[in-house]
């Protein structure tokens, strides 16, 4: 199992976001895209930020309560981005995924370029099929 590679598994076209989106857009890309959070690249595509579901909610019904125009992505993201390599291994990220919170990382070159994101549902889509292989050559 040492040999699933995380970009063997990602998604290479993920739901993306820019910093001066509104965060109206953002839920109906997340929404559209049935992503729980995505990245926020500049023009490069490089990360700057992530957005969560979760920062979307919290700051779509302080608008609604204050009677507020929604803000923009810039106002809800993380700063502080988790993210994986391509070449990392699936068996690592899974274990990190036990420890740590996100449910989705963004993809990144060693640049800090983004090449896609990986699930927690991809990560045992992984898990699970070579589980399966294993046990067909095994019986």
């Amino acid at each position: 199992m040492d040999l699933l590679k995380v970009a063997d598994y990602m998604h290479r076209h993920p739901v993306t976001f820019t910093v001066d989106m509104p965060v109206e857009m953002a839920v109906a890309r997340l929404i559209k895209g049935k992503q729980t959070g995505g990245p926020v690249v500049d023009v490069t595509n490089k990360i700057v930020g992530f957005v969560s579901e979760q920062d979307c909610l919290a700051r779509m019904l302080m608008s609604t309560y204050h009677d507020q125009q929604a803000a923009r992505v810039a106002d809800v993201m993380n700063t502080q981005v988790l993210t994986v390599k391509p070449y990392d291994g699936v068996i690592d990220l899974a274990q990190m995924m036990l420890k740590i919170k996100p449910k989705l990382y963004p993809v990144v070159d060693d640049d800090g370029y983004l090449l896609g994101i990986i699930t927690r549902s991809d990560v045992l889509a992984a898990i699970d099929k070579e589980l399966h292989s294993h046990y067909r050559r095994v019986v």
